[in-house]
């Protein structure tokens, strides 16, 4: 028996192999299909989800090693799509074919969650790994810009 907290969910999962990758779990046995598949090494960034607020790619992941860690997925940044990375994503038309967008965008949220006001540097850092086969990285950039200070607002305003 595996328990998994998903999304602020408890799933207790049986006659799984402990082997599994999270992602693979994620999508086919709990239908949270947002998280995509890439390439499978870690190597594109389409399948990053969160484990305790920290961006990590689940395609190699094995759901043994998750624990009682919070893993969150892209179905549970915001139940409303209102997360300020989603908004910025919106606001700057950041998407072109779309397939990579849940990686950048929950890469781009775990990054402003440790660094509230990145720079370029650390934009390009934080969101290294994670490809764009449409090139839209200026859009990326702008739009966690833009969260940043959407995020910064909020907390001002509390």
């Amino acid at each position: 028996m595996i328990t998994l907290r998903v999304n602020g969910a408890l799933h207790e999962l049986d006659g799984l192999d402990e082997r599994t990758p999270l992602l693979w779990v994620l999508r086919d046995v709990l239908g949270l299909v947002g998280t995509k598949y890439g390439c499978g090494m870690s190597l594109c960034g389409a399948c990053t989800v969160h484990k305790n607020g920290e961006a990590i790619r689940s395609c190699v992941t094995p759901v043994a090693s998750v624990g009682d860690a919070e893993i969150t997925t892209i179905e549970g940044l915001s139940a409303a799509g209102d997360h300020p990375v989603q908004e910025a994503w919106r606001k700057h038309n950041v998407p072109q074919c779309g397939y990579c967008q849940v990686g950048q965008i929950m890469s781009a949220a775990a990054l402003l969650a440790r660094t509230p006001k990145p720079s370029d540097a650390q934009i390009d850092a934080g969101m290294a790994g994670n490809l764009c086969r449409c090139g839209t990285y200026t859009r990326i950039r702008a739009a966690i810009h833009t969260a940043a200070l959407a995020s910064g607002e909020q907390e001002g305003g509390r």
